[in-house]
């Protein structure tokens, strides 16, 4: 399969850093509500490795830290954060796998997985509520991120992210149109400027799963898992733990 990341890699790391100043804290937060006291922290979908990063810092200690991450390009990025860092060096272990794949152990304190959800299709989420189910030790919890949209429609192109390195300038650009009757797909235009005038210039589509909150309730509910917002509700942060828990 094509991997997206092959061609926005290089642009991603860079344009998501003022997004995780507010979403690496909030993490942190939510992180100090999971009632397991001790265990390994999944972090699929771990992407660059901000959130690897943030899970360490609101859990200092020894507890194992799993990054799952499946395009190699984001795991390039992904593990040398990691070797980088010897607070990270030793406790992250860096997966090349896929949330739907992973092999993750039992007894885990929280699996994490934000913006992750909209790139998995509706069996695979409903895979990740199951092992989710399985795999957390008692008082665990699986922390998502959920945003809009959650039907499928149109999205105006609008600028995400913009950051200056140097002597060039670097933006992202997004937007979506509806694709299926639960997903959209995304264009994303990353430029490179100097001075006001455009280098080069990088299109990218990405396949996305849409669903609405309560859906989603409804799916982890199935798995024995409760649903419920934690954070600021403009990060969407949401706190999945078993039935009675």
């Amino acid at each position: 399969m094509l991997d997206p990341y092959e061609r926005s890699a290089e642009f991603l790391d860079l344009l998501i850093a003022g997004t995780w100043q507010s979403l690496g804290p909030a993490l942190g937060e939510v992180l100090q509500q999971v009632r397991a006291g001790s265990g390994p922290v999944a972090d699929v979908g771990a992407g660059t490795g901000r959130g690897v990063r943030a899970i360490c810092a609101a859990l200092p200690g020894d507890d194992p830290v799993l990054a799952v991450e499946p395009s190699s390009v984001m795991r390039a990025v992904l593990l040398a954060r990691v070797h980088e860092a010897p607070e990270l060096r030793e406790r992250v272990t860096v997966l090349a796998q896929d949330a739907a794949h992973a092999s993750l152990p039992d007894g885990l304190r929280a699996i994490v997985a934000v913006n992750v959800l909209g790139h998995l299709p509706p069996d695979e989420r409903r895979f990740l509520w199951e092992s989710a189910s399985r795999r957390l030790a008692p008082g665990g919890a699986l922390i998502v991120s959920v945003t809009p949209p959650f039907v499928p429609e149109r999205i105006p192109r609008t600028r995400m992210a913009t950051a200056t390195v140097g002597a060039l300038h670097y933006e992202g650009w997004a937007t979506a149109e509806p694709s299926g009757a639960d997903e959209i797909t995304w264009r994303m235009d990353y430029r490179v400027l100097r001075d006001g005038l455009p280098l080069s210039e990088v299109a990218v589509d990405y396949r996305w799963w849409v669903a609405s909150e309560g859906q989603l309730a409804e799916e982890a509910a199935e798995a024995g898992l409760v649903m419920r917002a934690a954070g600021k509700p403009d990060l969407g942060l949401q706190l999945l733990t078993r039935q009675g828990e």
